[in-house]
């Protein structure tokens, strides 16, 4: 498990990292969240002794140190190729870096190549791949020596749908061994569709720190989802109902003042009669975190 207590981070007049606490559990993905500045690579910086810090943090209740490091993948929001190495010089590369013999990496890549359809081959340049079979050459040089800890900085940025659902899927693999993962995104789409925990920073504080389903919960299930026959006009007349939103004919968004009043909504709607649809839902994250950030700019 990894292990952060306390930590607290300032550059000059600017407090990066105020008393931030969280855990990262083996076979647990943990979604680091917030808006730019807001403290999220100052955090994987910590972990990853780049910058001294106030507070402690622990990989398996051990310190991090030179040796942890060969158990942790990183991948920096800012990516890190040499332009002039060809693909498999440029994994073997960082893959030493991880304590991996060339020996031992050199069979592997091609089936990682595979894997993440990356267009080229061991002996092409990276100088002459494009940018998004860079990011895939990138990523594999993150997951080949398959690390415990796995730390993901906008991960999906610049990738296509098609190969974001291919790394998503490397994600899941790596969770299914076992490997504690954080990854940080701003498309909250991600964040709810990959991650069992969720941490959102403001200002270097955590504001939001839990399961993703239970951090939704906090806000209220203020939404309906209902298909009815009932027109919008009726609907919007139904106590608690603060709006409704036509999605489709027949189909309604119902937004609520007292989340409470569902089972009475339900009665109101359906009168006892079978109905396609009568869904109660708390905000997305995509919802909860524009709330957030809206707050801290009033």
């Amino acid at each position: 498990m990894l292990t952060i207590n306390h930590i607290s981070k300032a550059f000059r007049n600017v407090q990066a990292l105020s008393n931030v606490s969280f855990n990262v559990q083996p076979g647990k993905i943990t979604g680091l969240i917030g808006q730019n500045g807001a403290g999220k690579s100052t955090t994987f910086h910590s972990i990853l002794n780049f910058i001294n810090y106030d507070g402690e943090i622990k990989l398996n209740q051990q310190p991090i140190t030179e040796q942890t490091f060969d158990k942790i993948g990183y991948l920096p929001e800012e990516r890190s190729l040499m332009p002039k190495l060809t693909v498999e010089q440029q994994i073997i590369y960082f893959a030493r870096l991880k304590d991996q013999s060339a020996k031992a990496t050199r069979p592997k890549i091609k089936r990682w190549m595979q894997k993440f359809d990356v267009k080229g081959d061991l002996k092409t340049k990276i100088k002459s791949l494009s940018k998004g079979n860079q990011q895939k050459v990138q990523l594999i040089c993150t997951l080949i020596h398959e690390p415990s800890l796995i730390i993901l900085d906008e991960p999906f940025s610049g990738l296509d749908p098609v190969n974001a659902d291919l790394l998503k899927q490397h994600i899941i693999n790596a969770k299914q061994r076992g490997a504690m993962i954080i990854f940080s995104s701003h498309n909250m789409n991600n964040v709810e569709e990959l991650c069992d925990n969720l941490v959102m920073l403001k200002n270097g504080h955590v504001v939001l720190n839990g399961t993703t389903d239970s951090v939704r919960d906090q806000f209220g299930k203020n939404k309906i989802y209902v298909t009815t026959q009932q027109s919008s006009a009726e609907l919007s007349n139904l106590p608690h109902v603060m709006n409704v939103k036509t999605l489709e004919p027949h189909r309604y968004l119902l937004m609520l003042d007292d989340p409470s009043a569902g089972p009475d909504l339900f009665d109101r709607i359906t009168h006892g009669k079978y109905v396609e649809e009568f869904s109660q839902q708390p905000p997305t994250l995509d919802e909860i975190f524009r709330m957030e950030v809206r707050d801290s700019n009033a």
